[in-house]
């Protein structure tokens, strides 16, 4: 088993060749990447100069756990959860034998996209399933606001998209998906008087009316941009303006250079 994992490792760990062979892996992240920046994708996949890396939201990965474990309790009983009886949901959480897999971040939903040979991926958090047998793509959010949540922002464009990709690729894998997905998104509460070693939280079930028509003109123009040779020009961040990390890069390097220069 670790060998087998080293090897997946190296495997993702290679740069991308213009015109090899072998499917390339691009995750859902991968192409949210491209979408704010045609640069900084073709930085990663061409020279593996990657964007720096945010903390780990520590909080929020436990709650998506104790999410997933109380849905699947009700998924034992093939029962819907108190929440989509709440917010109107007529559906039942999904029970599939690959859904583990479809959960676990390196492997995913897969589908290789064949025009552009491109082995695409993406982990969901869960899956709901309608009467009509329809999937329902669910996401997990959580934060903490003085407000309501909602997904109206826009920097959430992200959160969207990353639900369409998950709705393409179960399509691609020959399901039935509901147009509509949902959001779990739960809310820390700050109105209250103490902490007393615990955080509550209030939870809606948003829906989102997603279209994924999007995802396949993107892959092909991905896989244009790994061929090129030539890197692209800074794109734009995802509250308008030019990327934020391009903006950082070529400055730092403007200004070390003037330093070079100066010593010269």
């Amino acid at each position: 088993m670790a060998r087998s994992w080293n090897m997946y490792n190296r495997e993702r760990s290679l740069p991308y060749q213009p015109g090899q062979k072998a499917a390339f892996k691009v995750s859902r992240s991968k192409i949210e990447l491209f979408k704010q920046c045609p640069r900084c994708f073709w930085l990663d996949v061409r020279l593996k100069i990657t964007r720096p890396s945010s903390p780990p939201f520590n909080i929020n990965k436990a709650i998506d756990e104790l999410f997933k474990k109380e849905f699947d309790s009700y998924r034992a009983k093939a029962e819907p959860h108190p929440l989509m009886v709440e917010f109107g949901v007529k559906a039942v959480p999904f029970t599939h034998e690959q859904l583990d897999t479809w959960r676990e971040t390196f492997t995913g939903v897969v589908a290789v996209h064949e025009p552009t040979n491109l082995h695409v991926f993406g982990a969901v958090d869960d899956i709901w399933v309608n009467d009509d047998g329809e999937l329902i793509v669910v996401d997990y959010k959580a934060t903490a606001k003085d407000r309501e949540v909602s997904i109206n922002s826009e920097w959430q464009i992200s959160y969207k998209r990353q639900m369409e990709v998950y709705q393409w690729l179960l399509r691609q894998n020959g399901f039935q998906v509901q147009d509509t997905g949902y959001f779990v998104y739960t809310n820390g509460r700050m109105d209250l008087d103490a902490f007393n070693d615990k955080v509550e939280f209030r939870t809606k079930v948003i829906p989102y009316r997603a279209k994924d028509d999007w995802v396949e003109p993107t892959l092909r123009q991905m896989k244009e941009c790994m061929e090129s040779d030539e890197m692209p020009p800074i794109g734009t961040a995802a509250m308008g303006g030019p990327c934020d990390f391009c903006t950082y890069a070529r400055q730092r390097t403007e200004l070390t250079l003037k330093a070079l220069q100066s010593r010269g």
